[in-house]
């Protein structure tokens, strides 16, 4: 598939709950992690989603949030997936962060050069990507007949 989302996600579901309005989406990752989508349930019901089926999981990069240090606080983003970072491409503006999971995936997101600097972003360092469950877009294979 071609699109613009930098950060494309192949996996399985794992699990499925639907509630009045909404789904979640559980997606497992091949190193172990998973990623939820919130969905409508009409979404549900035309993509044909079943558990066990195989699902692209899509993510802009500006959606991704990058937390070094949490301190004592804990946040209200479902997707918190701890990555390696293997790359910082600065720009005049902003710099792009690639990041690793322990699967082999890649996380692309882009931060301001501020951020980089005050967060200590560099090669090596250890952070959490974040990312709410309704940035998450989901696509299926068509089935060929």
């Amino acid at each position: 598939m071609k699109a613009s989302a930098r950060n494309q996600f192949t996996g399985t579901v794992c699990n499925i709950v639907i509630g009045a309005v909404n789904a979640e989406v559980f997606i497992s990752l091949k190193g172990g992690e998973t990623i939820i989508a919130s969905i409508t349930k009409d979404s549900l019901e035309t993509l044909d989603i079943k558990i066990g089926i195989e699902l692209l999981a899509l993510v802009k990069a500006p959606q991704i949030i990058i937390v070094s240090d949490f301190g004592d606080y804990k946040v209200s983003a479902r997707n918190q997936l701890k990555t390696t970072i293997s790359e910082v491409k600065a720009g005049a503006v902003n710099a792009e962060v690639i990041m690793v999971l322990k699967g082999g995936e890649i996380i692309a997101a882009t931060v301001t050069n501020d951020s980089v600097e005050t967060l200590g972003l560099r090669k090596g360092a250890e952070v959490t990507a974040i990312f709410k469950a309704g940035a998450v877009i989901l696509a299926k294979k068509k089935l060929t007949s």
